[in-house]
């Protein structure tokens, strides 16, 4: 198992040394969103179908969108179904409505969940087969055709999928969320907008903001990690460290808005090229087993798995602590990466957020981290593998 992963990891790190992955035109700031429905209507698109969910449509926040296309002269259906973990039957339903509305180009405005619909809605589309076809790595499949223009605009600043080559679905009947990976999935232009997220309220801010960190970290500690992806990183990790409480303290602060956006996007960036790892690969089967977010989860389970790894990449994360202005000169690489730790259950303890998972059951150890090794192991290129009872071990600390 161990030789397999490790020659599935070099294939997937000489990938990335020799393909390019589409990076999206951004507009940054205070009605950016409106600038980006003005560059559709521009582009000739006259019916736009937008992705988002009902409580985004209820509270108004995609008006001044819906307003921008109305005077531009573009006709706009609303398909607002998309539920948190959206599952294939929510996104075979938006494929219908693809089929019925005929847009010219597709909008995703909301969180993680709007925009990965949206982007499994469109592949699948295009490509003409159920999104459980989709799952895995571009690498190992047929080419895919791209679909129909695609645009998207963030109100959460934690998942950065408005820049990622990935979206995850939910199989219900499996309770597995399965991930598709794929380059054609990233949209052509995108809206860092810090209006539409003034009124996030603080949980959430939370949560997509440990999000947005885990992105950054786990990114920087894989052993695929680049250059490129380093930067990216570390500037999102030092940006959500100035900003994130801020936000969480003031959610109409739109310096501190605009900042966790852009911080958010760059961790997007840096993991669709360098991975991420068992943080994300344990939150994944927590949240289909339970009601449980995915930041939430990552942001519960982090310090658990830096501090299970810390011995094979004590001096990345000391790099990453003295990047948020952590400890001093003359500290050893060991005492930064443990002065980091802390700085993140310091967040956690700052905005509510819990370090057990109320719902886990240890009966249900087995089947998560069979399924955890299933996604991590071969794909996941993180610094230090984990045995049978390391695992168990871990989730023995995140009972309440």
């Amino acid at each position: 198992m161990y030789a397999l992963s490790q020659f599935r990891i070099a294939l997937n790190r000489l990938a990335l040394k020799v393909l390019t992955f589409p990076r999206p035109f951004s507009f940054v700031g205070p009605d950016a969103a409106l600038s980006l429905c003005r560059t559709i209507a521009s582009s000739g698109a006259r019916r736009v179908l937008v992705v988002t969910d009902a409580p985004l449509f209820r509270l108004g926040v995609i008006n001044p969108v819906l307003d921008a296309f109305k005077q531009a002269g573009v006709e706009v259906d609303v398909y607002m179904d998309v539920e948190p973990d959206p599952s294939f039957e929510v996104v075979l339903a938006g494929i219908k409505r693809l089929g019925t509305f005929s847009p010219d180009a597709v909008l995703a405005i909301g969180g993680g969940s709007p925009m990965d619909c949206a982007k499994a809605m469109l592949l699948s589309h295009a490509n003409d087969c159920h999104p459980s076809k989709l799952a895995g790595l571009w690498l190992y499949a047929l080419p895919r055709k791209r679909g129909l223009p695609f645009y998207a605009i963030p109100t959460t600043a934690g998942t950065g999928s408005e820049v990622t080559i990935a979206a995850v679905v939910t199989d219900l009947q499996a309770s597995v969320k399965l991930s598709i990976i794929d380059p054609e999935m990233v949209p052509a232009m995108i809206a860092l907008d810090p209006k539409l997220m003034a009124g996030l309220p603080p949980p959430i801010t939370a949560a997509t903001g440990m999000d947005a960190l885990t992105h950054a970290v786990e990114s920087y500690v894989s052993t695929m990690a680049t250059g490129e992806t380093d930067e990216l990183a570390r500037i999102a990790v030092a940006n959500i460290n100035t900003h994130l409480l801020t936000c969480y303290a003031n959610g109409q602060d739109l310096q501190a808005r605009e900042a966790m956006a852009v911080a958010s996007c760059l961790a997007g960036l840096a993991f669709s090229r360098a991975g991420l790892g068992y943080v994300h690969a344990f939150a994944h089967q927590l949240g289909a087993l339970y009601p449980l977010p995915h930041g939430l989860a990552n942001a519960i389970v982090l310090p658990y798995v830096l501090e299970f790894s810390r011995s094979r990449c004590a001096p990345r994360l000391a790099q990453l602590a003295r990047a948020s202005g952590l400890g001093g000169e003359h500290v050893t690489d060991m005492a930064l990466a443990d002065c980091f730790i802390a700085r993140i259950r310091e967040l956690r303890t700052a905005m509510a957020i819990p370090d057990t998972v109320a719902a886990l059951r240890r009966e249900d150890f087995a089947t998560i981290v069979r399924k955890a090794f299933a996604e991590a192991h071969g794909t996941y290129a993180v610094p230090r593998y984990m045995r049978q009872a390391e695992a168990m071990a871990l989730l023995e600390m995140l009972l309440p």
